[in-house]
């Protein structure tokens, strides 16, 4: 067989018996490192550090694969707080493990006619998740859907994962719904003013809604 020794020489082809001995006198394993070849290769090292250093170069070659892998967060127009929160948390996992993260928002029907609002929260996720991604280009919209790509920033840049940071949200983090809101959008027209006394009816108060296209007109035309 082939025989390498611990120094990176090569020791010439010797009979099996002997690159034992050699390996006892150099206190080292005797380690096959090709198998198939013609003939085998064998290393004289220690099998312990070599093993080890075999670990790490997965580890490392496992940080590349992740590097090349895009995942993709679906948003909308009309996203609930709570969800884009939720929403915005899975894009945070990714990146933190040197994953790309694709953020695609769809109009449905005729949301078209508003575009402005979806544009309002994509720009709104880039914001919330700047301390640990930046956007790859500006988003675009793309038939019925805006898109963009936002990578990881650097290790040494980015900011540690809200996990490994305890109860304290990081600066990027998404603030409560009730105290951000994911649109802002103008305000509803005044009410009309009270019916007279004796014809009034009990309004109840106007819940939250956070769907921008309600109050706005995108109907084609009257109808009769």
């Amino acid at each position: 067989m082939r025989v390498i020794g611990d120094d990176g020489q090569q020791l010439g082809i010797i009979p099996l018996s002997e690159a034992i001995v050699l390996a006892r006198n150099r206190g080292v394993d005797l380690v096959e490192v090709a198998p198939n070849a013609t003939p085998p290769v064998c290393r004289l090292v220690d099998f312990g550090k070599y093993k080890y250093e075999q670990e790490k170069r997965q580890k490392e070659s496992k940080k590349h694969q992740h590097g090349n892998k895009v995942k993709e967060i679906q948003l909308s127009a009309t996203i609930d707080p709570h969800d884009f929160k939720t929403k915005l948390g899975h894009a945070i996992d990714f990146l933190c493990d040197d994953m790309k993260v694709k953020a695609s928002l769809r109009f449905r029907g005729r949301e078209m006619a508003h575009t402005e609002f979806g544009f309002q929260v994509v720009r709104r996720f880039l914001q919330e998740i700047g301390p640990w991604g930046h956007q790859d280009f500006e988003p675009k919209l793309n038939g019925r859907s805006i898109n963009v790509m936002i990578s990881p920033l650097p290790r040494a840049k980015r900011a540690k994962h809200p996990d490994e940071v305890g109860d304290a949200a990081p600066s990027g983090k998404a603030a409560s719904p009730a105290a951000t809101p994911i649109l802002e959008v103008d305000p509803a027209p005044p009410r009309p003013a009270s019916p007279p006394p004796g014809n009034s009816k009990p309004t109840g108060s106007a819940g939250f809604n956070n769907n921008p296209f309600d109050g706005l007109n995108l109907g084609s035309g009257n109808k009769g």
